[in-house]
């Protein structure tokens, strides 16, 4: 049956665009979470729409599961590895990388799923640097369109990049291509399709969002016209407890959109765990970090128990002056929160991150965090909390007990809006060491056990945890998905089990 289907594609795109060697299987197996890598059946390159469609027809012919990646970047959460063993990865960036058009006049991109953030970033700049793509802090090379397809997000105006993408074609499971919004219209030749996000009929650009019903080649992104300056702010405060204010102060800015950036709320292990590995950890340490080990990184990096980031857009540096003025007044008021301003902080490397994240610069800085302890695991739990500071305060005492249980690191980032902060909790573990593997899966697990139970639901998930998720919803909304699986994908060949969806 396997051989079958590589020989129909082989006969469609070409033998070369096929991998079936040893090390090409193991690397993309590879994965950071505690459930182990999933070596795959074979990896497929595919070049076109079209080509993309041959391969899922041979597919539903042949009964092989297929399972589509961007740039594979996606660590935390799972980066090349599907969900199951045995699948065939589609490495849709591998030749479907071009930037399909820029448009000046209407700020809007239209990009292949292999097309980074650096790579738009650097056409952008060549093109004269007056246009700006909204970045994740993560890798520079993460896909754009897988991102906005995971519901990722960033920090600037855009941060919201699924709902700052307009127009899409698809592959669907059954071979067929759909193409939303304006594209719907065949032979228009204006440029509506990635301009006029609500069209006629049903929005069905959102059901291809974290799910499995069909393979997205091209996708519309809007543009940000890039401002003359950028000038950052930056508070840090002494006190775990501290965060209930920080968070009612960001809501009162954010509600009124008086802040155009949102605003990173960082404890003090996860911005200097991506300069330091941890100094406290043994091989086989069963505890968490010290307070008075967290006090000291604080000192040497300058840095608060939280310190919080965001940015301003103006005509000119001196222009901005008066909103940061502002700011600071807000931050000011109880006498607790140190500022840190922008021309200061471009001497902290952990602050330069943030700086860059709102500037709209793709940057590494991060991915320190990888480090904090060796063995290579990481995993990312995504809850969505209210911007109220009492709850904000409870969410992170429940965070802190149960990292604590399970001998982690508290490791976090708020990144806040008007009416919810998404919990950028990192869990670093030692993936080669069984003990430490099963305490970071258990360490898991219970918050996402905890969080349900106070109905807070995640944003994204690591690809170990689909089913657990899944799971928690109520039936309605599973049953919903298997329908529309099973009419989008009736041989379910596009990656079963994704988002738990069988």
């Amino acid at each position: 049956m396997a051989e079958a289907f590589f020989n129909e594609v082989a006969a469609a795109i070409g033998a070369e665009w096929i991998n079936r060697s040893e090390e090409t299987l193991r690397r993309y197996g590879e994965n950071t979470m505690p459930g182990g890598d999933r070596r795959p059946l074979g990896v497929i390159y595919p070049g076109s729409t079209a080509e993309v469609q041959a391969i899922v027809k041979a597919a539903n012919r042949h009964g092989v599961a297929l399972y589509p990646v961007s740039t594979g970047n996606n660590i935390g959460l799972g980066s090349r590895s599907a969900v199951h063993a045995g699948q065939v990865v589609l490495d849709l960036g591998r030749r479907m990388n071009r930037i399909l058009e820029i448009d000046e006049t209407l700020a809007f991109a239209v990009v292949e799923p292999g097309v980074s953030y650096q790579a738009m970033y650097d056409e952008l700049v060549r093109r004269g640097d007056k246009f700006m793509v909204d970045v994740t802090s993560g890798p520079p090379q993460g896909g754009m369109l897988g991102n906005a397809l995971d519901k990722g997000a960033g920090y600037g105006p855009y941060f919201d990049h699924f709902g700052f993408s307009c127009g899409m074609e698809i592959v669907l499971g059954n071979g067929e291509v759909l193409r939303t919004g304006d594209g719907a219209l065949a032979g228009s030749e204006l440029p509506n399709w990635h301009v006029s996000k609500y069209s006629f009929g049903p929005i069905l650009d959102g059901l291809f969002a974290q799910s499995n019903f069909g393979i997205v080649t091209r996708m519309g992104i809007w543009l940000l016209p890039r401002p003359p300056a950028v000038r950052s702010f930056h508070f840090t405060y002494p006190d775990d407890d501290d965060l209930a204010e920080i968070v009612d102060i960001c809501r009162a800015l954010k509600l009124s959109n008086f802040v155009p950036t949102l605003l990173r709320v960082a404890n003090d292990v996860y911005l200097c765990g991506s300069e330091h590995p941890s100094p406290e950890y043994r091989p086989g340490s069963r505890t968490s970090i010290s307070d008075a080990g967290r006090r000291a990184l604080r000192e040497k990096d300058r840095l608060g128990a939280w310190t919080v980031s965001g940015a301003f857009y103006g005509p000119s540096m001196a222009a901005i002056e008066p909103q940061i003025e502002r700011v600071r007044a807000a931050f000011g008021k109880s006498g607790k929160a140190t500022y840190i301003p922008h021309e200061e902080a471009l001497g902290f490397h952990a602050l330069q991150v943030a700086i860059n994240a709102c500037s709209g610069v793709p940057g590494v800085g991060e991915l320190g965090l990888l480090k904090w302890r060796p063995g290579g695991g990481n995993l990312w739990f995504l809850p969505g909390t209210p911007m109220v500071g009492s709850i904000a305060n409870e969410c992170q005492r429940i965070s802190r007990r149960i990292y604590a249980e399970h001998g982690m690191d508290y490791m976090i980032m708020n990144v806040c809006s008007a009416r919810f902060a998404r919990g950028l909790h990192v869990i670093t573990f030692d993936r080669e060491n069984p003990d430490e593997n099963a305490r970071a899966n258990a360490c898991y697990e219970a918050l996402a056990r905890a969080y349900a139970e106070r109905g807070i639901f995640v944003g994204r998930a690591p690809l170990d945890y689909h089913a657990l998720h899944m799971g928690q919803a109520m039936p309605a909304f599973r049953d919903s998905c298997t329908a529309i699986k099973a009419a989008l994908d009736p041989a379910g060949v596009i990656a079963p089990g994704r988002y738990g969806i069988a």
